[in-house]
């Protein structure tokens, strides 16, 4: 099986359901969702998972629907080494495979800006998309069972990518 799947046209639906599911509930504090992530950008392979990012007023918001957030099937991961961020995960009930991950952060977070100059540039420019296809196919070449080895392969042409969308957001 492959690490990267073709891309799928429901994958927006899937996380714009996701997303009315997390309001439909009331968690407290929460601002807004965005679909982030390479499933976020059409025709571009990907994992298959589905990346949140969730808005809260702030961090302590975000603690506090641990609860709410656990009863929709989510597990909390912590901070997974990154400050300023809550990242929670979904699983599939019968298959175990990851559906949704959320990366949840305070209003005025940086993070928000960065995560979404990203996906924004990644949409508004195909030879970008194409660049990054090539990027995420030879990482997956070269770490096919993903983790967090797929992840740092990436990282360099990722950060760059973002800084440029940073300084000249079109």
């Amino acid at each position: 099986m492959s690490l990267l799947v073709a891309p799928d046209p429901d994958w927006p639906r899937q996380a714009q359901r996701e997303a009315d599911l997390w309001r439909s509930t009331g968690v407290l504090g929460l601002v807004a969702i965005h679909h982030i992530g390479s499933t976020a950008i059409p025709g571009l392979p990907a994992r298959g998972i589905i990346d949140l990012l969730a808005v809260f007023h702030d961090l302590q918001a975000c603690d506090a629907a641990r609860p709410e957030l656990e009863q929709l099937g989510y597990d909390w991961c912590g901070t997974l080494d990154r400050t300023g961020r809550r990242c929670l995960g979904r699983n599939d009930p019968d298959t175990g495979l990851r559906l949704f991950q959320a990366h949840c952060f305070s209003a005025g977070s940086p993070d928000i800006r960065r995560h979404l100059a990203f996906r924004d540039a990644l949409v508004h420019n195909s030879a970008l998309r194409a660049a990054y296809t090539a990027q995420k196919a030879h990482c997956a070449a070269r770490h096919p069972d993903g983790g967090c080895d797929y992840g740092i392969c990436k990282s360099a042409w990722i950060d760059k990518v973002e800084q440029r969308a940073l300084d000249d957001p079109k």
